[in-house]
């Protein structure tokens, strides 16, 4: 699995490609944590490229979002495959996450709640 990170208006995002499995976590769940601070506690992960995610991948987007959390951020999901979408749906956090289709949309929303 890859991750690249760039950053617009401000906000950082997060692409994932390939196949988030078990053993890419502790390095994920990483840089994701160094990314999201006191100053931008907002994160947009695109999952575009994401074929794959298992049950412990997504542990790294929960606790992402309680870092977020603790800086009066989010974390955002930005057009997840049919594959990843599902998955997120069967554990059920399409209710816990925002999930946007446009990234615009997401960056307006981090900059319109930005403290």
């Amino acid at each position: 699995m890859q991750l690249t990170y760039r950053t617009v208006r401000g906000i950082p995002i997060a692409t994932l490609s390939g196949s988030f499995i078990k053993t890419e976590v502790p390095r994920v769940r990483q840089q994701l944590t160094k990314i999201i601070n006191k100053n931008v506690p907002y994160l947009i992960l695109d999952l575009t490229q994401l074929t794959f995610i298992d049950v412990r991948g997504l542990s790294v987007f929960v606790s992402t979002l309680k870092v977020a959390s603790q800086y009066q951020g989010d974390v955002l999901l930005l057009n997840p495959t049919p594959a990843v979408r599902a998955i997120i749906e069967l554990v059920r956090l399409q209710h816990t996450f925002s999930i946007y289709a446009d990234e615009s949309a997401a960056i307006a929303y981090c900059t319109s709640t930005a403290r």
